[in-house]
């Protein structure tokens, strides 16, 4: 009702019309009118809003979202049924409308200032309070001097108050919607629509109070203000409805000074407060008087000024001093901190270095600033360190590590390491981040180290530099052979469990069966932590067979004293000629062991790859795909495509699939399947992210065609990890509130070969069903998943594949009847089927004879964009008898 605008001013045009009509002809005529219908649509917004509040409230299963609703509705529900009171013979219509108004007031601004994000502590409450009683009372105050005083100056107390709280709770209202700290669209609409209704019951008391009976004298005014009362309180509970609904999906973050909501209500204020002064001294200039109304009103708004400034400058002085004292451990850190922190532009110019520069390296900011970093590196590493600085900031790489030799404020070069970090999207750093370390004494070791010894320390292996010296060495005489990369998988978590003793002898043993499995003349080498290689004569063939007993030697549990550790090791094999040095080859063998390593994922591990180009190109890809996903969304690069599904008999439309696409500028158009478990491997978050940004486009896009009187469910997919996951249900109830689509008409589906066989899976299906969700399992006779599994599946809608009804390549005659089977036992269990994959009109005739009644595929319409679809949709409409 509220989400469509057009709607809206139909309905508000009319009720003016009517309104308009009946206070022209008679103003009783118009009191009845306004009771009947204000109390009427006050009474339906307050419903809608209490049940949205308690959707709410199962959906995230705490009182604390909610609220703001529920109070909301509280007041919509006072406005409507005091209003509705008004209307009858047997009341006296000034005191209902004055409690009413007394009443349905206090519930509006709770509900306002209960809002999430509005007021996000009892401080900032307090402060909204006194900033909307200041202005209020300030603002009433120049009417009372100006006007009101000298009209009625024996004013009814109870018009008073209704004229005061009324004026009061609108400025509070006011200050609420123009200072929420998140969700500013949402407590703009609510502020808005309970400031109208605040209005209306007013305006409504304070006629009813001056004497009804005494209308006819001005029927005019009387007319007027009936009109007014009776369209703000219609249209205050629709704005109020639609922004409880219409709460940002990404809430915006406030300033770190109001984070808390403290320093809003300046400059409000003091527009109003300069106006009373100015009010005051031109009424004492032309003669006048304070009564006691004028001075209790003026000494309320000093007092409310008066507060707030008190609670202003300790909230100031609170936040000086945070800052000050995070300035104070800033400079601590960076003074004592040894590595140097420099912070470039995007030209690469030094624009700040810490103070460390001159302690380190000798370096003063006369020596850096203003320079660009490349000037202070020797110039054989220049080049090398400007890529990576520049792929940084073209590319938006987070992170990147340079190794290079730096000058210092001696003149001499020093071996130094450098992490750089992109804050240039920080307001505090707007730059690059580069920490410098030295590194002169380890580089100095271990080139020591090299000179001295080829052997690997710890565990009496040859080390890299001997390992690459002999493959080298033998590319050079023209002899065959083959490098054998291996690394053990979840090496670093004995270290943490165990402790480096028995790290350390998990190596040494390791080394061992290396030895021992490999033959005389093989050479095994220690690469890194947890790395090896191994160089032999042998081919390819035979290398193959050899990786595939280290694989095992290493698989066998490494039994120590005290502790027994179960490892693995992927192993990459790679032609020693094949390669244009040794280290081609040997990054060749590395390649194909991290391809075995993605093909063992979940596996256990001890897979054997040899190389092939079609790797490196896949590894090449996965790795870019890594590095762009995060901020995928912020880019607007993922869209939906829509596959209507249709009744077969009919062909009418009578649902969607949502199909997510990814549409990278340069790695083109990329399927879900490919980066979706990628995502999940990154960790939950980018994957949460993606789910959560198609959940809520697909319900968005959902409400559109719903609005458009178009009766549709649509489905979306989700992987196993986000069904089973804890903020799962959570998300999907949000979506279902948040966009206003009736929670039957979603369908989550899951795929067969993915759903996960134990009661997790049964416990998240069964709690979408609990939200009213439907729920569908996908590619049916794909996967694991058997008939008699299905009756404790807690599903609505089975997808069968197409595999269960197309006709084997070179086979004549009808296809397997296992869809009848599969068919019958749906329906039997009450359970929707869907054939998926239709191309032909054969399928469509073998799943109908089977008693399948919807389907989806190429025959049908191919998936599509919205805009296409509509147009399909429009194309399939049911015309109107």
């Amino acid at each position: 009702m509220v989400s469509n605008p057009r709607r809206f001013w139909i309905v508000l045009l009319t009720t003016a019309a009517a309104l308009a009509a009946a206070a022209a002809i008679d103003p009783v005529l118009g009191l009845v009118t306004v009771a009947a219908v204000a109390g009427s649509v006050a009474l339906v917004c307050a419903g809608g809003l209490i049940r949205l509040a308690l959707r709410i409230h199962r959906g995230r299963g705490g009182f604390g979202p909610c609220r703001g609703a529920g109070f909301l509705g509280l007041g919509a529900l006072f406005t409507g049924a005091g209003v509705s009171v008004t209307g009858l013979p047997w009341f006296d219509p000034g005191p209902v409308a004055a409690g009413t108004a007394l009443t349905a007031v206090p519930a509006y601004l709770l509900g306002l200032l209960l809002l999430p994000g509005a007021a996000p502590s009892l401080g900032a409450r307090l402060r909204r309070l006194l900033d909307g009683a200041g202005i209020g009372v300030s603002l009433f105050y120049c009417a009372w001097v100006l006007a009101l005083g000298r009209s009625a100056p024996a004013a009814a107390p109870l018009r008073l108050a209704v004229a005061l709280t009324g004026c009061v709770a609108v400025a509070v209202a006011v200050c609420t919607g123009l200072r929420a700290v998140r969700h500013p669209r949402a407590a703009l609409g609510c502020s808005g629509g309970a400031a109208l209704s605040i209005v209306g019951v007013d305006v409504y008391a304070l006629l009813l109070l001056g004497h009804h009976r005494a209308w006819p004298q001005a029927p005019g005014v009387v007319s007027a203000g009936l009109v007014v009362a009776g369209l703000a309180m219609v249209a205050g509970p629709f704005l109020i409805a639609a922004g409880a609904r219409r709460a940002d999906d990404e809430p915006t973050r406030p300033h770190a000074a109001d984070e808390g909501g403290s320093f809003a209500g300046y400059p409000l204020f003091i527009g109003p407060a300069l106006l009373a002064v100015a009010v005051s001294v031109f009424h004492l200039l032309t003669g006048g008087h304070f009564d006691n109304t004028s001075v209790a009103l003026g000494s309320a708004a000093f007092a409310a000024l008066a507060v707030r400034e008190f609670l202003a400058a300790r909230d100031i002085r609170r936040y000086a001093h945070t800052l000050a004292g995070r300035e104070a451990r800033f400079r601590t850190l960076v003074s004592g901190s040894t590595d140097v922190a420099i912070v470039l532009d995007a030209d690469l110019v030094v624009r700040w270095q810490s103070p460390a520069a001159a302690r380190q390296f000798g370096l003063s900011d006369q020596d850096t600033l203003g320079r660009p970093l490349t000037d202070l590196l020797h110039p054989a590493d220049a080049a090398p360190a400007a890529a990576v600085l520049r792929a940084v900031v073209l590319d938006g790489h987070q992170h990147a590590l340079i190794r290079a030799r730096l000058r210092d404020g001696f003149g001499r070069w020093r071996d130094t390491e450098s992490t750089v970090s992109d804050q240039r999207g920080a307001p505090e750093v707007g730059g690059l981040v580069v920490h410098v370390r030295d590194i002169g004494d380890r580089a100095q070791l271990q080139r020591s180290l090299d000179e001295v010894t080829w052997t690997d320390d710890q565990t009496g292996l040859a080390n890299r530099r001997r390992f690459v010296t002999a493959a080298s060495e033998a590319r050079a005489g023209g002899r065959n052979g083959s490098l054998l990369a291996l690394e053990l998988e979840r090496f670093e978590s004995v270290a943490d469990l165990h402790g480096p003793a028995v790290a350390g002898a998990v190596l040494i043993e390791a080394a061992r069966r290396l030895r021992a499995v490999a033959a005389r003349d093989d050479l095994p080498a220690r690469l890194g932590t947890a790395a090896f290689a191994v160089l032999t004569e042998a081919p390819l063939v035979h290398a193959f067979a050899l990786a595939t007993r280290l694989a095992t030697a290493l698989a066998e549990p490494f039994h120590l004293p005290g502790h027994t550790v179960h490892l693995a090791a992927d192993v990459g094999v790679a032609d020693l000629l094949g390669a244009g040095s040794a280290e081609e080859a040997l990054r060749h063998a590395d390649v194909a062991r991290r391809r075995a390593r993605q093909l063992a994922r979940g596996r256990g591990g001890g897979r054997v790859e040899c190389y092939d180009e079609s790797f490196e190109t896949a590894l090449v890809r996965r790795t870019e795909i890594e590095q762009q996903l995060p901020g995928m969304i912020g880019r607007g690069e993922l869209d939906l495509v829509f596959q209507p599904v249709a009744d077969l008999a009919t062909r009418q439309p009578v649902g969607v699939e949502a199909l997510l696409r990814w549409r990278h500028p340069r790695l083109g158009s990329i399927p879900p399947a490919e980066f979706l478990p990628i995502a999940e491997e990154l960790g939950a978050g980018i994957a949460d992210e993606i789910g959560e940004w198609v959940l809520h486009s697909a319900c968005r896009q959902l409400s559109r065609w719903r609005r458009d009187g178009r009766e549709l469910w649509i489905s979306v997919n989700v992987t196993a990890r986000q069904l089973t996951g804890d903020g799962w249900l959570a998300a999907v109830a949000t979506a279902v509130d948040t966009h206003c689509v009736p929670a039957e008409a979603l369908v989550v589906e899951v795929a067969e070969a993915a759903l996960p066989d134990d009661a997790f899976a049964v416990e998240a299906l069964a709690g979408l069903r609990a939200l009213g969700v439907r729920t569908a399992l996908d590619h049916f006779g794909t996967g694991p998943t058997a008939l008699a599994h299905l009756r404790r599946l807690p599903i609505d809608v089975l997808k069968i594949d197409q595999a269960l009804f197309s006709e084997p390549a070179g086979r004549r005659g009808p296809a397997t009847p296992i869809v009848d089977v599969v068919v019958g036992l749906a329906r039997r269990l009450g359970i929707d089927v869907i054939a998926c994959g239709l191309e032909t009109e054969s399928h469509v005739d073998v799943v109908r004879a089977a008693g399948c009644p919807l389907g989806q595929g190429f025959l049908i319409s191919p998936p599509d964009h919205a805009e296409h679809v509509e147009a399909y949709l429009e194309h399939h409409r049911i015309p109107l008898l």
